[in-house]
């Protein structure tokens, strides 16, 4: 893990978003820590433990799109994604994260944006989950909103959350309906409109840049 946690933060380094000022990170997972505008992170589902995870295999049915999974083993770099505000919002590297933010997830390795629309997922039918776009390349289907569960007001690691997708309503959800064609013993991921149990998100391994300008709100 700390190698893992190295390369992340050379990384940092070399791939900021040009629209933030830099802040070099100075922890990697620690509990309960702020999450900031910039960080890099895995999402576990907190039912399965599985991690949110693309990589650059399309969909066979549905968009076509750079299919998204759930993925049982923590140590894997598809697995990591980070997260930038909603476009022309003046939020920047560093700053806290509200609960009720528009945020973006961005995939590290391809470049891509978690997305969903009306296509029907794979295994269940409910709404697909994909990857799409790039670094340059975002629209609305990339936006999803923060919820924190319970009383907290910004987004800590130990908090549990779900992700409202703007467009469609549907709330990221996982399960443990696996893909059969998929190596891994890989899970569904997809959009549900309903909150339940099977659509809570926690925040786990990462780099977590610090808050930016003594910005310190608590929750």
């Amino acid at each position: 893990m700390g190698a893992s946690l190295l390369a992340l933060s050379v990384f940092l380094l070399l791939n900021l978003d040009s629209d933030f000022s830099y802040t070099s990170p100075v922890s990697a997972n620690p509990e309960g820590v702020e999450i900031t505008y910039g960080s890099v992170l895995k999402l576990m589902h907190e039912k399965t433990k599985f991690r949110l995870h693309s990589h650059e295999v399309p969909y066979g049915s549905g968009s076509g799109q750079q299919s998204v999974t759930g993925f049982p083993n923590v140590d894997d770099a598809n697995s990591y994604w980070i997260v930038r505000p909603q476009p022309g919002t003046s939020a920047k590297q560093g700053d806290v994260i509200n609960s009720g933010a528009i945020i973006r997830l961005l995939h590290m390795r391809t470049r891509k944006w978690l997305h969903s629309h009306l296509h029907a997922s794979p295994i269940s039918g409910n709404l697909e989950v994909s990857c799409f776009g790039s670094d340059s390349e975002s629209d609305t289907g990339d936006f999803w909103r923060l919820e924190i569960e319970g009383n907290g007001k910004t987004w800590r690691q130990d908090q549990r959350i779900r992700l409202k997708h703007l467009d469609t309503g549907g709330y990221l959800h996982s399960h443990d309906k696996k893909y059969s064609r998929i190596a891994g013993g890989q899970q569904e991921v997809c959009g549900v409109r309903e909150k339940r149990a099977d659509n809570v998100w926690l925040a786990a391994e990462g780099v977590y840049l610090p808050i930016s300008g003594g910005d310190k709100s608590s929750s």
